[in-house]
This record gives C-alpha cells, sequence and structure tokens, in this order.
C-alpha cells in the first residue's frame, strides 16, 4: 500500500476494465526501454573506497548525467524507495564490477540503485544510472542471469539510446502537431501521425536488439553463461504468466512490459551466444548468488503492509481488515485493491486530514463522483468514528467507508455491477473485518523472505513447496522461483529457494 499523505488536490472515484476503480490519479515515466542499490561501481573490486568516483563526479558536466540526476527521485519514489541491505549491495556490485571491465566504454561510472519492489524489473537512464528490483533478484537462480540483464542496461547507457529516444520522442511529436495542422485532421494527416508512432516504435525495437547484441557479448567476455540471457527471458516471461490475473491488469512495472518478448529474440540471444561455444560454457555463479540472495525480502515491504490470503495487516500503521471468501487483494503502489466474482471490486487507501471536521462532511466534501447524499450515515467500525454512503457512476453502484484513527481517514470503496445484490452483504464484510492490531499481533506479523534450503533424500517438488509461509499457489511459485519445469524433480544435495517469514 503506497505511504499515507495528504492530498494536494481533490480527485474523484472512477471504474474502468471492469474492475479498475481509482479514487487518485497518478502520473508515470517512461523509460527509455529498459528500467538501484546506493552503491556507485567504478572498479570490479567489492571493497568501497573511502573516496569513491561516483557516477554524479564523474559526469558533473555531462547533460546525460543531468538528465538521470534529474530523473532518479521519480524513480526512487515510483518503486517504494531504496532496499539498502549491504549483502545485497555488494552482490549486485560485484556482478556490475566484472561487466564494466569488458563494456563498450569501461570508463563509465555506474550508480546502481536496488528498488525496493517486488516487481520485476530493471532499467537504465542516462549517465550510468541502473535499476534492478528486489523481485527480479528474487526471481533470478544465479550471478549470469542478473549479469545478462544488467549487461543489457548497460549496452542502453553506452550506445546513448536514452537520448536518441528522447530527441526521435521529441521529432515525431513536433511532425505530428505539423502534420495534423497541415491536413487539418484529415485521412491523410492521421495516417502522417500513425506513420511517426510506428517509425519510432520500429527504432525501439532496434536499440533492444542492439543491447542484446552488446549485453551477450559482454556475458561472454565478463566469463559468464552467454545462454543467460535467453533462460532468464524465459523466466521472466513464465512470472508475467503466473501473475496476470486480469488480462487487462497494469503491469507497467513490470520488465516484459517495456521490453519485447517474442519468441524470436530468444532464439536470436541463443545464435549470439553460441560464438562462445556449446551450452554449458562460462560461469553461472550459482553458489555466491544464493548465498547473496539468502534472507532478501519478498513481496510486500513492511511500510506498504502485508497480504495473507483474505486479509491484508499493515503493522506499521497498526490496522488489519479482511475480504470475503472468493477475493484476491493486490497490494499495489496507490492502494489495496480486492477483486471478486461478479465483477465486484475493493479499494482501500487512506490520506491525512488534520481538520478535524466530521466524517460526514468529509465524504459530501466533492471527492466522490454520482455520490447520494441522503445515504450518507454516521457510524462507529472497532469503536472508531466511522460514515457511510452510496453513489452511482456509469454502470456501477458503490459503497463508501471512511474510519478516523488519529490522524488518518481510511477509506474503503466497494463497487458492483449496477443492481448487484452482492454489494451490501460485501461492503458488511469489509466493514466488519477493519481492526486496530493489538501489540502482539503486530510483534507476530513478520515479513516473508527468499531463504535457501538444501534438498535432502526424500524430498520432492511438492514437499519442499509446502513449507513456503504467507504465499499462494505454493507449488506454481515454488517452480517458478527456482525454474523447474512441470515434470522435472529435485535432486538430494541441491540448493533452492522457497519463502518463510522465519
Amino acid at each position: 500500500m503506497a505511504k499515507i499523505a495528504a492530498p494536494r488536490t481533490r480527485t474523484k472515484p472512477a471504474i474502468g476494465n471492469k474492475l479498475r476503480i481509482a479514487l487518485v490519479a497518478t502520473g508515470g515515466l517512461l523509460l527509455f526501454g529498459c528500467q538501484t542499490l546506493g552503491v556507485d561501481v567504478y572498479e570490479p573490486a567489492v571493497k568501497p573506497s573511502a573516496t569513491p568516483q561516483t557516477a554524479e563526479k564523474a559526469g558533473a558536466s555531462d547533460p546525460r548525467t543531468r538528465i538521470g540526476a534529474n530523473e532518479h527521485p521519480r524513480i526512487i519514489a515510483s518503486y517504494g524507495g531504496e532496499f539498502r541491505d549491504a549483502k545485497t549491495e555488494r552482490l549486485v556490485a560485484r556482478i556490475v564490477g566484472a561487466l564494466t571491465l569488458v563494456s563498450e566504454n569501461p570508463s563509465q561510472a555506474y550508480r546502481i540503485t536496488v528498488l525496493n519492489s517486488p516487481a520485476v524489473n530493471a532499467f537504465a537512464l542516462p549517465g550510468g544510472y541502473l535499476y534492478v528490483t528486489r523481485g527480479l533478484l528474487a526471481l533470478a537462480n544465479d550471478a549470469s542471469e542478473v549479469a545478462a540483464v544488467l549487461s543489457h542496461e548497460m549496452a542502453h547507457v553506452t550506445a546513448n539510446h536514452g537520448l536518441e529516444r528522447q530527441r526521435r520522442e521529441q521529432e515525431v511529436e513536433i511532425a505530428g502537431q505539423v502534420a495534423e495542422e497541415l491536413f487539418a485532421n484529415s485521412i491523410d494527416g492521421r495516417r502522417a501521425v500513425a506513420r511517426g508512432k510506428l517509425s519510432l516504435a520500429a527504432f525501439s525495437r532496434n536499440q533492444e536488439l542492439q543491447a542484446d547484441v552488446i549485453g551477450v557479448r559482454m556475458l561472454g567476455e565478463a566469463g559468464y553463461d552467454p545462454y543467460a540471457a535467453p533462460r532468464f527471458l524465459e523466466s521472466m516471461n513464465a512470472n508475467q504468466q503466473f501473475t496476470a490475473v486480469d488480462p487487462e491488469a497494469d503491469s507497467s512495472l513490470d520488465f516484459l512490459a517495456s521490453h519485447p518478448n517474442a519468441p524470436q529474440r530468444v532464439q536470436l540471444a541463443k545464435n549470439h551466444a553460441r560464438a562462445f561455444g556449446p551450452e554449458g560454457v562460462g560461469d553461472r555463479g550459482r553458489d555466491y548468488y544464493l548465498e547473496g540472495i539468502d534472507g532478501l525480502l519478498f513481496g510486500d515491504s513492511p511500510n506498504e503492509g502485508y497480504v495473507r490470503g483474505t486479509e491484508f495487516l499493515h503493522p506499521v500503521l497498526g490496522i488489519k481488515f479482511r475480504v470475503p471468501a472468493g477475493f484476491r487483494i493486490d497490494n499495489n503502489a496507490d492502494a489495496v485493491m480486492a477483486t471478486g466474482p461478479g465483477d465486484m471490486a475493493i479499494r482501500f487507501d487512506g490520506v491525512t486530514d488534520d481538520s478535524n471536521q466530521s466524517l460526514t462532511d468529509y465524504i459530501a466534501s466533492g471527492w466522490v463522483t454520482g455520490l447520494d447524499p441522503s445515504s450518507i450515515r454516521p457510524t462507529r467500525i472497532d469503536g472508531l468514528p466511522a460514515a457511510t454512503a452510496r453513489a452511482s457512476a456509469d454502470r456501477w453502484d458503490f459503497d463508501i467507508t471512511v474510519v478516523r484513527l488519529k490522524d488518518r481517514i481510511y477509506r474503503f470503496l466497494t463497487a458492483a455491477p449496477s443492481g448487484s445484490r452482492d454489494l451490501e452483504p460485501t461492503a458488511s464484510v469489509v466493514r466488519a473485518g477493519f481492526r486496530r492490531m493489538s501489540a502482539a499481533e503486530i510483534r507476530q506479523v513478520q515479513p516473508l523472505r527468499i531463504r535457501i534450503v538444501t534438498v535432502s533424500p526424500g524430498d520432492t517438488v511438492v514437499s519442499l513447496a509446502a513449507r513456503m509461509k504467507g504465499v499462494e499457489r505454493k507449488l506454481e511459485l515454488f517452480r517458478l522461483l527456482n525454474a523447474i519445469p512441470s515434470g522435472s524433480v529435485v535432486s538430494a544435495g541441491q540448493k533452492v529457494k522457497i519463502v518463510s517469514d522465519r
């Protein structure tokens, strides 16, 4: 769940794409093709210098560095902040250091940030700003797979793709405006604009393919397994399929949303890898990588709260709530969303409010579209002041429930198709399930982490998956995290990843 802050502007709830509910509008940043750790890498040694040559210092007068520096705070905010962990930082620094020696520009300094996000993503900004999410590190099974992603991103930096794409976007935008003015929105004008956009899309694909070629070469020359690139592309594709609940769901924070993943691309990566020999050449770096991610935070961070089945718990805020059976909870960046049968959906978020206005006045203050003022009712939930109301918009009916706890107002929006008999029963379950957490409950809730275990004689994929805690679809997730295809088995002595709260 997003960090709660006082809203600067009032916004209205709306719904679209069936289960999409939005109370607040959020802006996004388009990155140049792909998506830090708080450590600056300037040589392959892991031990930090007392006076490091940082990316900012190395490129203080370079406009590319200024671009990266300007966008860096927005990236951090969009992905839940930086993930600060010394062991993880050393691991990623070791990989980037080895790749820097064989890069197109070995003198290029990099600032690497591990982002505190469960999304599977990595990308780069001009000036040597590299980013990788802890979600991607959890999915990878060896150092060569992470190296494959980072070498691809480093190739974007050394090939100046960020500046090229920025220039092309500006040219296409200007050309589109001219075409529309010249043709006065005629069919010819629209075709001219479309051709410009297609040209930009083709250019972006060429950038990706060029970065693939450079990245595989860097992998091989650094001594890593050059076949890691196509192998991890397949893992990321499997992850995308695993996490896809709604075909229309927003996956913009994931790697494949900004990177083409056609089978042809995987095959091309294999073809480039063959220049270094048959499969099996190169170092995968599996043992030191698994050691480096043992204990890595998995899924939601404590500041965002945790999803446990049909219950959402936020120990930092000291609150929890539950949704009816059959609903699935997703803890998104801007709110907690739950989708259920019959095209029903629930949204939960919160705002800081120091005005001390009554909650009935708050509901009526203009942020709810289609509000029925006569439906506003004061009430109490878990002994706290609360209020409820009804609204209708488009083809949807809404139940609005707000609860005040200290200086915060927590908001539930339950949506159902117009006329649905399930709206009130569902909203009642949500209201009844909202509770303050006791001190004992707060202590008991622990974050999920990646744990590395050694397969013992008699262990199976099923038995190992059953050891996972706090997650659903355990067997599928275990196979995904360990890249174990259906039908494959584990061997005694093999190291595997599980998810646990201990």
